[in-house]
């Protein structure tokens, strides 16, 4: 059993999908969690509802915008004084493909890299500062399989945001493991989240699992407990590398 006990972490994206059940599996295992939602506040409201507000801390912020995660961390801090652990989970996945408009192409290609890269770069810069004041803590940044075996031509910039995150967490621990300081990447493969909803409906399910030897899309508690485990430091010298949640449909 993972025990979480004492330790603040901040989830981006939180309100649903792999971060809602990333913010229970946290907090159940004892954190205290700041909870980041952009607009699903009443399923924000709901989660602190079943776990209750002194453990659950609830920020909104809109990463579309410069310098909205630095506005988020910001905040996040004055809560309790300190974040021991980040998670960045909180992502965008739009559609457009070579053939569109230059002006949906381009509107997907700078929305994507803001919201899926710049703004966890901006997090992961302000923890990096955070934690080399207090001797250590945690990045875990949420990946996809896209980063290394690539996505259908609608989702190239989903796919090459998601690799950029895996450079940036492999570099992060390269640079501060001397300070303490831990970073890892998970990389789903499908996950059964609202997210998904649009490849399942636009693909089929059927089509979706026929190159997943288990069959079957991923639980985001698969995810989510991936999450807990590197939260917990059980195994430091593990930073830098990226756990595969794809049922062995990507082996690298």
């Amino acid at each position: 059993m993972i025990d979480l006990t004492g330790k603040v972490i901040l989830v981006t994206g939180g309100s649903s999908g792999i971060g809602a059940v990333t913010v229970r599996t946290l907090a159940n295992a004892g954190a205290m969690v700041i909870l980041h939602y952009c607009s699903q506040r009443d399923k924000a409201e709901e989660i602190v509802g079943e776990i209750g507000c002194d453990r659950i801390h609830l920020l909104p912020a809109d990463f579309t915008q410069e310098n909205g995660a630095v506005t988020l961390w910001k905040d996040a801090i004055s809560w309790q004084g300190r974040i021991d652990i980040l998670v960045n989970n909180a992502g965008i996945m739009l559609a457009a493909g070579v053939d569109d408009n230059l002006a949906l192409w381009s509107s997907a290609w700078q929305k994507t890299l803001q919201v899926n890269l710049i703004a966890v770069a901006d997090l992961c810069r302000e923890a990096i500062h955070h934690f080399k004041s207090r001797n250590g803590g945690t990045i875990i940044n949420v990946a996809s399989r896209a980063a290394f075996r690539g996505d259908t031509p609608e989702y190239m910039h989903y796919a090459a945001s998601k690799g950029g995150i895996i450079s940036l967490t492999r570099s992060i621990a390269r640079g501060f493991a001397k300070d303490n300081i831990l970073a890892f990447a998970v990389a789903p493969g499908f996950v059964r989240t609202e997210m998904a909803e649009k490849f399942i409906q636009d693909y089929g399910e059927d089509f979706l699992t026929r190159d997943i030897p288990m069959g079957k899309i991923a639980p985001p508690e698969d995810v989510a407990n991936v999450i807990a485990f590197l939260a917990s430091g059980l195994a430091p010298h593990a930073t830098g590398t990226t756990i595969d949640i794809n049922g062995a449909s990507y082996v690298r």
